[in-house]
């Protein structure tokens, strides 16, 4: 899994012997009939690997140190917001949760209530989540309530459930802050690190070993670059499962592939469902947003009656609990001609995502919808999000994806080194290692090259930003091509 994994034809290496006989051409042809397609294959994925590695190499690395804070975010806001999340003292009872909204309300007046999500635990607090006039898009003022007391603990702007330091986190790593044009580094960063993990886990598996032990572990015995590049095999090969599932479930949240995944998605029947609190059964079907209102073709609003009467968020939470759903509740308040949408949140295993809305009129339960009626592609989706995001096994999930992090960036950095110790001379001239030989696609036979090209294409096509990259690498190596041309016929 080396960013160049072939030796200089200047500097062979005896104790490496190129299986693929590069620095020979007619040996090459010879060993390409005898060892069949991997063999003339290999080259291509040298090739491809070491540019590949070489200009995206820095994206990883930056993805893998902002995922690596991102990672530690959700044990460092415990610490950092105690005072919000907690209670000072676990009381023996639990005032009801209206009593807690009025105390927010009393706290922050200028906001209007959308949702609420109790206590989870003994210790914690109850969060009431207001919309406020001043906040940027996408986030929303939390007021923290003592359940016991009604107390107000605090509040803090937050995105969705990430207080601040957990949401500036994110972005930063799904942008580095820089809005929509800083989310192509990350989109780019994932299109390829499934590319470069596949490919380099090939080329780790395809190389000639005496010991199967020398696949798996790094050769503690090696020195130079093959103690380099036994590092960066075995820890390449130990992660690269780790790091399809990052690159994969990352590539949902980009911007042109994410979209080209959600219509795939939807195409075969695995959009995720939404349960639907309209009050009037010939409305909107349900999957709307809870909040959406009725807009007439001129663009003005003209939402329908509003209901005359309402049974309190305690009278909801109590239906819906009788209802089965009991784990980590959120409390959508009802919007005009909508009713309570109460909604589980807890996503570690065994996950409980189950919701159901409730008639503010007389708490009957107006529809349900169980996570295990989730079509599996929205399963698979949920459970992939949630992985990277570090939540589905808590914190051994987020230690998982710190070690995933530190492992990427070490990875980078001996590809880094390989490249630099295959440099021709040893003298203090600056140079590096160069690239596998061109016209390794030449070497493919027809039967191989042509499935390879087209599917090539077709995921070019469905990850742009993998498309567009591959053709600006063809670009730069041909325009190489030229020059070395013209230099030759100059000598």
């Amino acid at each position: 899994m080396s960013l160049d994994d072939v030796q200089d034809v200047r500097t062979p290496d005896a104790a490496s012997p190129d299986p693929a006989g590069i620095s020979d051409p007619a040996g090459s042809a010879d060993q390409a009939k005898r060892r069949g397609g991997w063999a003339a294959l290999r080259p291509l994925l040298l090739r491809l690997h070491f540019y590949a590695g070489l200009l995206i190499a820095p994206l990883l690395f930056l993805a893998a140190a902002t995922g690596l804070l991102y990672a530690g975010s959700w044990q460092a806001e415990k610490i950092i917001y105690s005072d919000e999340l907690t209670v000072p003292r676990v009381g023996d009872s639990v005032l009801p949760l209206g009593a807690q909204v009025e105390a927010a309300k009393g706290a922050a007046p200028q906001g209007e209530v959308v949702s609420v999500w109790p206590a989870p635990e003994a210790e914690a607090t109850t969060r009431v989540i207001m919309e406020s006039k001043g906040l940027p898009e996408g986030e929303t003022l939390t007021v923290f309530v003592d359940p016991y007391t009604a107390e107000v603990r605090g509040q803090l702007a937050t995105a969705g459930d990430a207080l601040p330091l957990r949401a500036w986190l994110s972005e930063f790593h799904a942008s580095l802050q820089l809005g929509e044009f800083g989310r192509n580094y990350s989109e780019l960063a994932a299109s390829w690190l499934w590319v470069v993990a596949l490919g380099g886990l090939a080329l780790w598996i395809g190389r000639r070993r005496k010991r199967t032990a020398e696949l798996l572990l790094p050769d503690r015995k090696a020195t130079g670059r093959r103690r380099t590049l036994s590092w960066h095999g075995a820890v390449g090969l130990w992660s690269v499962a780790g790091l399809l599932v990052l690159s994969v479930t990352g590539l949902t949240w980009s911007k042109y592939a994410g979209e080209n995944i959600g219509q795939l998605q939807d195409s075969l029947g695995g959009a995720t469902p939404a349960v639907s609190a309209q009050l009037n059964p010939g409305a909107a079907a349900g999957g709307a947003d809870e909040h959406a209102g009725h807009t007439m073709p001129e663009g003005t609003e003209m939402p329908p009656p509003a209901p005359t009467a309402d049974i309190g968020i305690d009278r909801a939470v109590e239906a819906a609990r009788a209802a089965g759903v009991t784990e980590y509740l959120q409390v959508t308040l009802p919007a005009k001609g909508k009713g309570y949408v109460v909604k589980e949140k807890d996503k570690q295993v065994p996950v409980h995502l189950d919701a159901v809305a409730v008639d503010p009129a007389d708490g009957r339960i107006l529809d349900e919808l169980r996570f295990a009626d989730y079509p599996v592609l929205a399963q698979m989706t949920r459970f992939g999000i949630d992985l990277h995001m570090g939540l589905t096994f808590g914190l051994a999930n987020q230690i998982a994806l710190a070690a995933l992090a530190v492992g990427l960036m070490f990875l980078v950095f001996w590809g880094y080194r390989m490249w630099w110790l295959r440099r021709p001379t040893k003298d203090r001239r600056l140079s590096v290692g160069r690239a596998q030989p061109r016209g390794a696609w030449r070497k493919l036979p027809v039967t191989l090259l042509l499935p390879l090209a087209a599917v090539t294409a077709v995921v070019g096509w469905f990850v742009p930003m993998l498309g567009i990259s591959l053709l600006v690498f063809l670009a730069f190596d041909l325009l190489l091509g030229f020059v070395a041309a013209r230099r030759a016929g100059a000598a």
